[in-house]
C-alpha cells in the first residue's frame, strides 16, 4: 500500500468517526464506504474497515447491517488477495460480489 493510499484511507476513517461523533450517521458510513473502496486490495486494511462498519452498525443498532458486516470481515480477511468487486462499498446494502463504479477522486487515487 503506498503513503498516499493509506493517509487517504485514515483521513476517510477520522471523517467518519468526526461525522457520527457529531451525529451525522449517514455521513460518517459514507466516510466508511470510501475507506472501504480504497482498502479493498489491501487485507488489512479491508477487514479494519468492515469491522468499523460493524461498530457503526452496533452503536446505530443496525441488525442486517451487524449481519452483513459479520460475514464481510469473513471474506475480506479470507479473499482480499484473491478478488474484489472492484468499487463495491461494501455495506450490507449492496451485494458483496457487484462492481461499483469507482467515485472519481478515489479512481485517480487509487491509479497513482
Amino acid at each position: 500500500m503506498t503513503e498516499r493510499i493509506h493517509r487517504a484511507i485514515e483521513v476517510e476513517l477520522l471523517c467518519a468517526r468526526q461525522a457520527e461523533t457529531d451525529g451525522r450517521t449517514a455521513e460518517a458510513f459514507r466516510h466508511l464506504e470510501r475507506a472501504h473502496i480504497l482498502s479493498q486490495r489491501f487485507t488489512w486494511a479491508h477487514v479494519r474497515c468492515h469491522v468499523r462498519m460493524w461498530a457503526w452498525a452496533w452503536r446505530q443498532r443496525q441488525p442486517r447491517e451487524l449481519l452483513g458486516q459479520t460475514t464481510r470481515i469473513l471474506a475480506a480477511a479470507l479473499f482480499s488477495r484473491i478478488w474484489v468487486p472492484e468499487g463495491n462499498t461494501g455495506g450490507a446494502n449492496v451485494s458483496p460480489f457487484q462492481p461499483m463504479p469507482i467515485p472519481a477522486d478515489l479512481r485517480d487515487l487509487l491509479s497513482r
